[in-house]
């Protein structure tokens, strides 16, 4: 009797697990086909001259938060000084750096330090003294405070910053010198608009001058070539498709422009979580619902914004795990978003999504693997289904990431060399097959040490940016 409900539970649970990955492959389906779609228009109307100009700019205050970042910084801030952008500033926060990044700054932009009276509007650590200079006519300000991590240096940059946008970005990214135009573009155009968010894609193997790409390969690491395609299909596929219903719940870090008087009407960012990001954004969602407020968040996937990915095993595993850490803060502490009809499609497709195919989804593959090994020791699987059924998902997983790949890799106008094209059929496999099994068991892991971890930025090493 036992044997036969054992039985009949491993059956349903093998009708669960196709319906949900037939699910979570339609949703990619559509999702990479709306996003090809769409970069192909915008393309289009980019060759017909067809997309609105402006003469006048809104200004924007960059935010660069900096920690033992000397490798990167000065390459960083220089990047920065190519964009074809009419009105911002440069502010970075140096976040009680125990190299000589602060050293670095100052002697490389020769800033003068200044008592410079503020608006405390965002509580933060102690600020230990202002620096400022002007390079090729942009202001470049140097907040040097004690270390209160990533959320505390950003709102310490909100409360010195001198423009009604601020853009968030990483001390180890690099924007294209047409990447702040594409981004405040959709605010010219629309008047709700209240945050927006640009392609994020990996410099490893790239050489970009004054702003723009002169070479572009995969990276000879093939853990960073898998992490290229990864990165491509994420970007370039959910969030267009979430950014149609105003549905996407995250900026990327490393790239996200905001406006300051409604980020400070929240108070800023929350510094008790690593996802600041996802917070951040789901906070003002949260916020504008409640408050009955008219507004957009919108995905930009024509800003692009070049950044580096971890080289090493352990390196990534630490990011993930971070990354994933967040995801969980986050999640529970807006709870209230899951099947709520007063967030409309936010609740019923984008938390959704994000709690079964991103937060449960590490327990729901184990729980798959367990079940399948189950399964064969009582007789009861169907081996040459399953290997079929296995094998039409990963050749649709790959015709879906290369499909991203190409698409993004053509309309950027980028270069592959025949090797390189043959080095992304390849890797597509194995990121597949072996990166997502690796960062399953990174993210089931991270559950252990949640308590003890739950707010540390575990360091991840750096190399010199490719200017």
């Amino acid at each position: 009797m036992a044997l036969e409900i054992t039985k009949l539970i491993l059956k349903y649970v093998s009708y669960f697990f196709i319906v949900y990955m037939l699910f979570y492959s339609t949703f990619l389906f559509f999702s990479a086909i709306m996003g090809s779609i769409r970069l192909f228009k915008n393309r289009y109307k980019d060759i017909m001259h067809n997309k609105i100009k402006h003469d006048y700019y809104v200004p924007v205050s960059i935010l660069v938060p900096a920690y033992n970042e000397e490798k990167v910084i000065i390459s960083s801030i220089k990047s920065l000084l190519y964009l074809d952008y009419k009105l911002y500033e440069i502010i970075v926060i140096n976040d009680g750096s125990s190299d000589s990044t602060l050293e670095k700054v100052i002697k490389e932009f020769n800033l003068t330090k200044i008592d410079k009276p503020y608006k405390r509007q965002i509580k933060t650590q102690k600020v230990r003294g202002i620096y400022e200079g002007t390079c090729k006519n942009v202001t470049i300000t140097l907040i040097d405070k004690e270390n209160g991590g990533k959320s505390d240096s950003l709102n310490a940059g909100i409360n010195l910053s001198r423009y009604p946008y601020f853009l968030a970005m990483d001390a180890d990214s690099i924007l294209q010198k047409d990447s702040l135009e594409q981004l405040v573009r959709p605010i010219l155009e629309e008047e709700n608009i209240i945050a927006c968010g640009g392609f994020i894609r990996l410099s490893n193997a790239v050489t970009i001058e004054k702003g723009e790409v002169t070479h572009y390969a995969l990276p000879k690491n093939a853990l960073v070539c898998m992490q290229v395609i990864e990165y491509d299909r994420s970007f370039l596929a959910s969030r267009i498709l979430l950014d149609e219903y105003n549905g996407n719940l995250i900026i990327s870090g490393a790239f996200g422009l905001f406006q300051k008087e409604i980020v400070l009407s929240i108070g800023g960012y929350d510094k008790n979580t690593v996802g600041e990001d996802f917070e951040l954004v789901s906070k003002l969602h949260v916020f504008c619902q409640k408050n009955g407020i008219d507004y957009r968040i919108r995905y930009i996937p024509e800003a692009i914004c070049w950044t580096q990915a971890p080289s090493t095993l352990k390196d990534l595993i630490k990011q993930r795990k971070r990354w994933y850490t967040g995801l969980v803060q986050c999640m529970y502490k807006y709870k209230e978003m899951f099947f709520n009809y007063h967030y409309g499609f936010l609740s019923f497709i984008s938390f959704f999504y994000y709690l079964f195919f991103e937060l449960l989804a590490p327990f729901i593959e184990i729980f798959g693997l367990i079940s399948t090994i189950l399964a064969l020791y009582f007789g009861i699987l169907n081996v040459p289904f399953m290997i079929l059924f296995y094998l039409l998902y990963t050749a649709f997983g790959c015709i879906m990431s290369l499909t991203t790949f190409f698409s993004r890799i053509h309309l950027a106008n980028n270069k592959l060399s025949f090797w390189d094209i043959c080095k992304a059929g390849l890797v597509c496999l194995f990121e597949i097959v072996i990166l997502r099994t690796i960062l399953m068991v990174a993210r089931l892991t991270t559950f252990f040490g949640y308590k003890k971890k739950r707010m540390r930025w575990d360091k991840i090493n750096r190399t010199e940016l490719n200017l």
